[in-house]
């Protein structure tokens, strides 16, 4: 019997049908756009592989990516709510 990786990359589908009739959604990886589905056998979702989960954590961590923040006042002592 396939797994469903297998079944999902033979039909190129974003979505198949499993065993018990459920669809199981596919979703984009972040880091290099392959469609990965969103079930537990997933190890590493939404990331594809090991390789971009690291990847994108290495961004997080030397702050390639960051959360916009509004810039701190340059008067702190007369700062008020």
């Amino acid at each position: 019997m396939k797994s469903i990786k297998e079944s999902i990359e033979e039909s190129g589908e974003e979505s198949i049908e499993a065993s018990d009739t459920k669809k199981i959604k596919q979703v984009s990886c972040p880091q290099c756009g392959k469609q990965v589905p969103w079930a537990e056998e997933s190890k590493y979702r939404p990331f594809c592989s090991k390789r971009c989960q690291m990847i994108d954590f290495g961004d997080w961590a030397t702050e390639k990516n960051a959360i916009p923040a509004e810039e701190p006042p340059d008067d702190w002592e007369n700062f008020e709510e």
